[in-house]
């Protein structure tokens, strides 16, 4: 049996504090690991609000920032509030430890239903949108036996395999990563699904504000989401390209083990997981074989979670404008490939802090890019 809520630990946000964080993520050029990068830096999510017109300038922005005003946080707070939902933050103890442990997890997430499931062991299942009968047949017999051998399970409330994942899994947990905002639920013939979901059945989860309206390019968020969530994910047909090979690259690049179902080499829905198969997923013709690879990894979920808290202002570093010497060579060391920060603070013998301060600097003006892993590199307009 996995460890339930065994991850379950953290520090609530105040009701100041949340509002801070969630001007600061609302903020432009402010991604996740920027976020984090700010806390850090500076203590607090207020402290950095006010830091970021003066680093965006110093960084090389063509224009003024735009910080998040407090009506609009509040105006999002409010809607989100209104909807029956809430915001977590990445330190607290609602938020799914899994997740925490990923690069770039989302700081703040929305969360509607039942919010125990959130720190319970998971296990994503994902497939085709034009499932086969047998496809979802395999889809909801996994889910309903992952459930009973309590795993909570993890998908993206798209047609097809994950409909049929979570409807076979309501009684046990499951989870829904939505590309929108909660009130923004994808597709409609999902409706009554969803509805059951919210209403406590399971639980709803998002990064993005109420009222975003799901775009192509909002899948891969809530690819990653999957991804993060579950000790493992389950891959039940997919074709050669589709955002369900995307969600077990993000799997993979976790450290998340990745099951696939094989399939008949015809069958064009097969041949995205038939790759997987080739280049090393663990194949996958019953549950038994993921409960079995996921026993040892249990103690993924553990009391030593890294979370991200605020230190509060007083043992904040301070915002002291780097030398103009330090900052050309940190810049000149920086390409159009993506580098280790490490490597950086190697090649360029300027001290960490500094150079974190820099890259912040660069981040907040638009003239950073960042990769996978930590990884860096300068902004292909970048002077």
């Amino acid at each position: 049996m996995p460890a339930g809520g065994e991850g379950r630990r953290g520090v609530v946000l105040s009701d100041r504090q949340r509002l801070s964080w969630l001007r600061l993520i609302r903020s432009d050029n402010v991604g996740r690991a920027t976020f984090r990068d700010l806390i850090n830096h500076f203590g607090s999510a207020e402290t950095a609000i006010e830091q970021l017109p003066e680093l965006s300038r110093r960084g090389g922005a063509a224009r003024s920032i735009r910080v998040a005003s407090i009506d609009d946080a509040e105006r999002e707070l409010a809607a989100t509030q209104r909807f029956g939902a809430q915001l977590i933050g990445i330190g607290e103890p609602d938020y799914p430890p899994a997740l925490r442990r990923i690069d770039g997890a989302p700081p703040l997430i929305s969360a509607i239903g039942d919010l125990t499931l959130a720190t319970q062991t998971s296990v994503g299942i994902v497939g085709a949108r034009n499932a086969s009968v047998s496809g979802a047949k395999m889809a909801a017999r996994m889910a309903r036996e992952l459930g009973v051998a309590g795993y909570v399970i993890v998908s993206g409330m798209a047609r097809g395999i994950d409909a049929a994942a979570h409807r076979a899994s309501l009684d046990q947990g499951t989870i829904a990563a939505m590309a929108g905002g909660l009130d923004q639920p994808y597709p409609p013939e999902n409706l009554e699904l969803y509805n059951e979901i919210c209403s406590g059945k399971g639980l709803a989860l998002s990064e993005m504000p109420m009222g975003w309206e799901p775009r192509a390019r909002d899948f891969p968020r809530r690819n990653r989401l999957i991804a993060g969530i579950g000790l493992g994910l389950v891959v039940i047909e997919a074709a050669q390209r589709s955002g369900s090979l995307i969600t077990a690259r993000r799997a993979a690049d976790f450290g998340r083990l990745v099951f696939a179902v094989p399939g008949s080499p015809l069958d064009p829905r097969a041949a995205g997981t038939n790759g997987l198969l080739k280049d090393g997923a663990i194949v996958t013709t019953e549950s038994r074989d993921v409960i079995d690879a996921l026993a040892p990894s249990s103690q993924l979920i553990s009391r030593d979670d890294p979370i991200l808290e605020e230190t509060g202002d007083d043992d904040a570093l301070p915002a002291s404008e780097p030398a103009e010497n330090d900052r050309a060579r940190i810049i000149e060391a920086l390409g159009p490939s993506p580098a280790e920060i490490d490597d950086i603070i190697a090649h360029t013998g300027v001290d960490p802090a500094t150079v974190y301060l820099v890259l912040l600097e660069l981040d907040l003006a638009g003239r950073l890019h960042r990769h996978p892993g930590g990884m860096v590199s300068l902004a292909f307009d970048s002077p």
